[in-house]
């Protein structure tokens, strides 16, 4: 993940140029490499200790909306990881689903609304079905990145309602998101890693 957004920095800043501050990108990639210095501290710590710390690490690093909104996914997520040293697929959406409904909360936002809740509610939505149809961990994460870039094309085609594109509003339409972006990379790096 820090990788990642060090390599898509350019690329999200862009996409946020477009219809916001111009921010995303290179916020999100320092909020990471804040994670990365953060790393050495986490030694054998639990899975739900490493979450939580790169969760407060990402809000206290990274600027604008992100690093609240990334921040709370990654916390409540420690809070459902709290004292476990082993991650299985069912843990895996359940940080998803907490992490939808922490964003929800914080951000005041919903689907539709062209944000990063665009690309991870039919994420998690995906990777739920795929689950219970019996899929494979990996096939399961995948058919959450497929439904998330999917998410992403959406985006495109609707108008900014929350955040600093709405101020742009109709003119934001043709434009896709860069958190629903910036998720899709992130849930990506995780398929590719399994």
């Amino acid at each position: 993940m820090i990788r990642c957004m060090e390599q898509e920095k350019e690329f999200l800043t862009d996409l946020d140029n477009a219809i916001a501050d111009g921010d995303h990108g290179i916020n999100m990639a320092r909020g990471f490499c804040a994670v990365e210095q953060k790393i050495a501290d986490f030694g054998s710590k639990d899975i739900g200790t490493v979450l939580k710390t790169a969760g407060m690490t990402l809000v206290s690093a990274v600027g604008g909306s992100a690093g609240p909104l990334y921040g709370t996914a990654f916390m409540k997520s420690g809070m459902i990881m709290n004292g476990k040293n082993e991650m299985n697929i069912s843990d895996f959406i359940e940080c998803i689903k907490v992490s939808v409904e922490g964003i929800m909360q914080r951000g005041k936002a919903v689907r539709g609304e062209k944000t990063m809740l665009d690309a991870m509610i039919p994420s998690l939505e995906a990777m739920e079905k795929a689950f219970s149809d019996g899929l494979s961990d990996k096939e399961i994460i995948e058919h959450g990145v497929e439904a998330a870039k999917n998410g992403v094309e959406f985006t495109k085609t609707i108008a900014a309602t929350k955040g600093r594109a709405s101020y742009i509003g109709e003119r934001s339409i043709g434009h896709q998101d860069p958190g629903a972006t910036s998720y899709t990379f992130l849930l990506d790096v995780v398929a590719n890693a399994l």
